[in-house]
């Protein structure tokens, strides 16, 4: 069974975030980047298919140069090789761009499943797994909490709103966005950070894939910005129903809940 995992990094979670000078995104200088949450599981569950199954799982992900500490991580917990897309000098943060530019790089591998993460813990879209699917003509569900492979298909549980789920049967090959909380993520043993450095990371340039209109995407950043921290305290004074009333308004007019 061959399993590419999709996976993304992103920022720690503890990180002291400044607006760099453009203010379209962070200052990355002192930032320590990490494995997206939900990505970990989705690189779980490949190796434990892999591990039921036989095959090879493959990491792919799109980043600088700094992504390659985290795919030595994913290597070193048991991954056999990599796909890495040079990202470096490319800052466009539309998910189908993504998509198209994941799609290129892997389309001639023939994967039997493709899995990633819910969604990033940066921009948060959970887009990127859909829209590979679509764009390799592959069948695909998402929220993923249990996988059952079996006879060319898989049996998947959903997680739905208010504690319901749902199981869908999909045929092979297909692509599944992975919930935080599937599996108990494993460690990467002295054996497996050796075995890592042996293991081939096939880089890629974007200018090699021929995405024409990759930066022809339907979102753009124009400004990010960190939150003013403001507090005030307004006292409402009368009677019950003149409170009432006043209390409404506010919550109807200014904060705008109602």
């Amino acid at each position: 069974m061959k399993i590419a995992i999709l996976l993304k990094q992103v920022p720690v979670k503890d990180a002291t975030l400044k607006v760099n000078g453009d203010g379209l995104w962070i200052d990355e200088d002192n930032v320590t980047f990490e494995i997206n949450e939900s990505d970990h599981y989705g690189l779980e569950e490949a190796l434990r298919l892999k591990e039921k199954h036989d095959g090879e799982v493959v990491v792919v992900t799109m980043g600088p140069e700094r992504v390659k500490e985290s795919i030595k991580q994913a290597l070193a917990k048991g991954a056999d090789r990599a796909i890495h897309i040079n990202s470096s000098g490319y800052s466009n943060p539309d998910p189908i761009a993504h998509a198209k530019l994941l799609c290129a790089a892997i389309k001639d591998e023939n994967f039997d499943l493709i899995l990633s993460g819910l969604q990033s813990d940066d921009l948060g879209y959970g887009q990127t797994g859909v829209l590979v699917a679509e764009m390799l003509g592959m069948a695909h569900a998402t929220l993923v909490m249990e996988t059952d492979v079996q006879d060319g298909k898989i049996k998947v549980k959903r997680e739905l709103e208010g504690g319901w789920f749902q199981s869908v049967e999909l045929p092979l090959p297909a692509v599944l966005t992975i919930q935080s909380g599937l599996n108990q993520i494993r460690y990467a043993t002295i054996k497996g950070i050796m075995a890592a450095k042996r293991k081939e990371i096939k880089e890629i340039a974007i200018s090699d894939l021929g995405v024409s209109d990759a930066d022809a995407s339907g979102i753009q950043m124009h400004k990010i910005y960190l939150p003013v921290k403001t507090k005030q305290t307004v006292v409402l004074e009368g009677d019950t129903a003149d409170i009432v009333s006043k209390l409404v308004d506010k919550l109807k007019n200014e904060a705008k809940v109602l």
